[in-house]
This record gives structure tokens, C-alpha cells and sequence, in this order.
């Protein structure tokens, strides 16, 4: 399977809908309809003044890669692995579910632009089923676990807070099980599972699963989604 199917942060992470949010009671299900969430109450509040070019990281696993490429970033979406160590971060290690790596994503983005709070909103609202342990749809290991991977104090904060708002709020038929840990190191994973999706836009498992996230995507935060995603291709010609 390739490693763009629904697996993992940050995250896609990576934009929401301006706005109050709206709450609903939903069944874990409601993951892969996709659904808008209340947006967190604790947040890292966006810099005043005349923009500045700026850019900020968020990792996770358990998200659509597909999605996080399609919202507001700064510099784009790398999937990869976290969890583990550098040596074991290659697939086909990975895939055994014995290294402690995530299949995961990183992405960059503006806070300018997007709250980490807002990235965790869309995260949570149509990137994965947060209430599934070490699996994603018919995928299972520890490898396809949710997590968010923090990289300071105020990013830990702010996603404990927010998962317990979730859970507080009974928003899921079960509790989430999506664990917060710091970041080890993020290793970018092999070539062909960069922009998987614009390469194989045809692939069965991408048609099934991640095309229609990114249709929640765009139609819970069209102010935030973009028709043409950002190709890890053409930031690195940049």
C-alpha cells in the first residue's frame, strides 16, 4: 500500500474554517463523512501587524497526506516517519510495525496564516477516525497509529487541550486514542511516496479513501483548500 493512504498530523495538517465552529455529537464513523469541530478553545494566537514572511512545523501521523497537501501551508507536505530511530526509517522496516515509527507527515506552514489550533481542527475533523488504536480503515499496526508529534511546550498544550475539549464534548461514539508525544527526528520517506496522490490519481486505495477527504476538505473549509495542492516537486525547485 502506498504510504499516501489515510495513516497519518499532522497532520495534516492544515487549515480551518475561519468563524465560529460548529459542534456535533457524531459516531466514530463520522471520521471518513468528515464533520466540522468546534475549533480549540486553547490556541496560539496569530501575530499582529504587517505579515512577515514566517513559517512554522507540524508532525502527526494517522492523517490524509492527500489533505494536508490541498490546505494553506507555507512550504508544503513531506511524508515520512516518525517515532523511531534514523536507521530503521525506510518502508520496508516500517511496515513490520516493530521499528516505533509512524507513517507520518510534515508539514510547514504560515502562523500568520493558520493557527497550529486550526490545523489540529481540520486534523481532527476530516484527516482521520481519531478513535481508532493502531489502525486507520482496513490498515493496522502500530505504524498506522494516530499521534501528534510536538515540537515545544506551547504545541504539547495546546493538542492535550484540545483532545480532552473533544473528548469532554462526546463528540466521538468512543474516546480518542490519539497520543501526543515529542518529536524525535522526522525522516522524509522514499521518493515515490512524495505527491503520491497527483502521480497516481487512479491508485484503488487512493480513490476509496483519500478522495473523498479531500472533498470534506473542500466543502467544510473552502476558504482554506486549494484547487491545485503544494507538490513537494516544486518546493524543492524553489
Amino acid at each position: 500500500m502506498p504510504m499516501n493512504k489515510a495513516n497519518r498530523i499532522t497532520w495534516a495538517v492544515a487549515a480551518a474554517l475561519l468563524g465560529a465552529g460548529l459542534m456535533f455529537h457524531v459516531h466514530a464513523e463520522a471520521a471518513d463523512r468528515g464533520v466540522l469541530l468546534a475549533r480549540p478553545a486553547l490556541d496560539n494566537p496569530k501575530p499582529r501587524g504587517p505579515a512577515r514572511p514566517s513559517c512554522s512545523r507540524a508532525a502527526a501521523s494517522g492523517a490524509c497526506r492527500a489533505c494536508s497537501s490541498t490546505c494553506t501551508v507555507c512550504s508544503g507536505v513531506v511524508a515520512g516517519y516518525a517515532g523511531g530511530a534514523r536507521d530503521t526509517a525506510e518502508y520496508g522496516s516500517v511496515s513490520t510495525g516493530k521499528t516505533g515509527h509512524a507513517e507520518s507527515v510534515q508539514v510547514s506552514f504560515d502562523p500568520a496564516q493558520i493557527s497550529y489550533g486550526e490545523i489540529l481542527q481540520v486534523f481532527f475533523s476530516v484527516a482521520h477516525d481519531p478513535t481508532q488504536l493502531n489502525r486507520q480503515g482496513p490498515d493496522t499496526g502500530t505504524q498506522y497509529r494516530s499521534e501528534i508529534f510536538y515540537r515545544d511546550a506551547m504545541q504539547k498544550k495546546i493538542a492535550e487541550s484540545y483532545i480532552a475539549q473533544l473528548n469532554e464534548a462526546h463528540v466521538f461514539a468512543r474516546p480518542i486514542v490519539t497520543r501526543v508525544d515529542s518529536l524525535p527526528g522526522f525522516y522524509a520517506a522514499e521518493d515515490y511516496h512524495q505527491d503520491f496522490l497527483v502521480h497516481n490519481p487512479n491508485y484503488p486505495y487512493i480513490v476509496y479513501n483519500d478522495l473523498p477527504k479531500i472533498e470534506n476538505l473542500k466543502r467544510l473549509f473552502p476558504n482554506e483548500y486549494l484547487g491545485q495542492p503544494v507538490l513537494l516537486s516544486n518546493v524543492a525547485a524553489r
